[in-house]
């Protein structure tokens, strides 16, 4: 069955659609996970037009789905890029605490709610920043 798969993702346009509904699938895991461990509810928010939510989501997905990239130009296999991406996306969820942590000041979270945009900015440009260093790293 793996070689046929194999075979299978060997095609440029059956191999794009794996790797693309392999991707999406992951963004929405991994979304999930990073709804699970902030303060708020990031669609409930976003649809009460809270710009600062939308930017630090925005944030991740970008970042999410650049480390996806770097793991399927560095893979051999869909489920090597899936392994990497997994790991990807652990480094940035660390950075999250990290973030939060470094900033003993003000809580991340609290501010992102009240729609504080500038915090909302910089959690966007920690998430895409650190995905590049992450992709180069897994490259």
């Amino acid at each position: 069955m793996e070689v046929d798969l194999e075979t299978l993702l060997a095609n440029p346009y059956f191999g794009m659609v794996a790797y693309f509904s392999v991707a999406v699938l992951a963004l929405i895991v991994f979304l999930y996970c990073f709804e699970f461990v902030t303060k708020y509810r990031c669609w409930d928010e976003i649809k009460k037009g809270n710009m600062a939510v939308a930017m630090a989501t925005g944030g991740k997905i970008f970042g999410i789905c650049n480390i996806f990239r770097f793991c399927i130009t560095a893979s051999d296999s869909i489920y090597e890029s899936l392994i990497w991406a997994s790991f990807g996306f652990v480094l940035l969820l660390v950075a999250y605490f990290m973030f939060e942590f470094v900033t003993p000041v003000f809580r991340i979270d609290h501010e992102i709610q009240k729609d504080n945009r500038a915090v909302g900015f910089i959690a966007m440009m920690i998430s895409i920043s650190l995905s590049y260093i992450i992709g180069a790293g897994l490259s």
